[in-house]
């Protein structure tokens, strides 16, 4: 819910919606849908499982944790908030291992 006042978000206080910026009250309504959330729910990671989309990724000469080969695709993915550094991802081009690095 949003305040009508200055716009801004409004919380839920015994049984009244409240503004934090401004101070406007009302009762909460039946025509009110309030859901309460509790824990963030994690987002899932997408990784890249298109053979053919695999052979157009840049290769870069890493050694692979499980086989040790010397060669792997990789690609970057925004998974965090925009003011955290990306995640990179490689995928060894000997057994398709697929491991990541944070900055």
């Amino acid at each position: 819910m949003f305040c009508p006042e200055c716009k801004s978000l409004m919380i839920s206080s015994g049984g009244q919606m409240k503004c934090r910026k401004c101070g406007y009250i009302r009762k909460i309504t039946g025509d009110d849908h309030l859901q309460i959330t509790r824990r963030m729910r994690e987002k899932e990671i997408v990784i890249v499982e298109d053979g053919e989309s695999l052979r157009t990724l840049p290769t870069i000469a890493v050694k692979c944790p499980k086989c040790e080969h010397n060669l792997a695709f990789w690609w970057l993915r925004q998974l965090r908030s925009a003011d955290e550094s990306e995640v990179r991802f490689f995928r060894c081009c000997e057994c398709g291992h697929t491991w990541r690095e944070y900055d």
